[in-house]
């Protein structure tokens, strides 16, 4: 028969002690705190079509999430096997709409394992280290950046002179596509700019021949 005594010494109890009520509360804290200048870094640096605020939260509860499953694994070894079991049937089906999402869902979970394991400084200094550099060359000039040109004309003659127009005022021109039906013709130019002003668009718009120009901001991660 199960007696009150033996309910108090069994080892489920016991691992109520295995980590201490400060360690946690320290952790937890220093984990929002990393967790939320992580967040700030990605709504500083994100340049995607449409920010995501969930994706944001997402990062903050990643990082405490992960340090309250090393603080688990790391007070008790039989604890970290069954984890390891546990998450490998874990299945994750949201996609990722932009690649360094990857980036800061990977910082925001090694920020956490760092942090429980109590490597707190490398923790620190490795996420502000990180996110200068991810501010650093997130602010590079806009006109470095790709753009496309989509540009409706009539004929050959106007395309001519459409070349001969992008090329004098832009860094670099290169047809991406081209379609032909009959009277007009519809082409995709990537360009750079030379400097901010994008005022030759409304130039090329009103050549003789050209019927519609448009001029679309470009991250370059997806290549025709």
């Amino acid at each position: 028969m199960t007696t009150l005594q033996d309910i108090l010494s069994s080892s489920f109890l016991a691992n109520v002690t295995s980590v201490s009520i400060p360690d946690m509360i320290i952790a937890l804290l220093l984990a929002f705190g990393l967790g939320l200048f992580i967040f700030l870094v990605y709504k500083k640096t994100y340049n995607g079509v449409m920010y995501s605020a969930s994706f944001g939260t997402t990062l903050i509860a990643m990082t405490m999430i992960s340090t309250l499953v090393i603080l688990a694994v790391t007070s008790n070894v039989v604890l970290s096997l069954g984890m390891v079991g546990a998450l490998s049937i874990v299945r994750f089906r949201a996609a990722i709409k932009e690649p360094l999402d990857i980036t800061f869902l990977f910082w925001s979970i090694t920020v956490g394992i760092v942090l429980a394991a109590g490597f707190i400084p490398l923790a620190v200094f490795g996420s502000v280290f990180i996110g200068i550099v991810l501010i650093f060359f997130s602010n590079k000039k806009a006109h470095t950046n790709p753009f496309i040109s989509v540009i409706s004309c009539d004929g050959h003659e106007t395309e001519q002179a459409l070349i001969t127009y992008l090329k004098a005022h832009t860094d670099s021109c290169i047809i991406k596509s081209k379609s032909a039906v009959k009277g007009n013709l519809e082409l995709n130019y990537e360009i750079r700019l030379k400097t901010d002003n994008t005022d030759f668009i409304n130039d090329i718009a009103a050549m003789e021949g050209v019927s519609s120009a448009v001029l679309v901001s470009y991250n370059g991660d997806y290549m025709g």
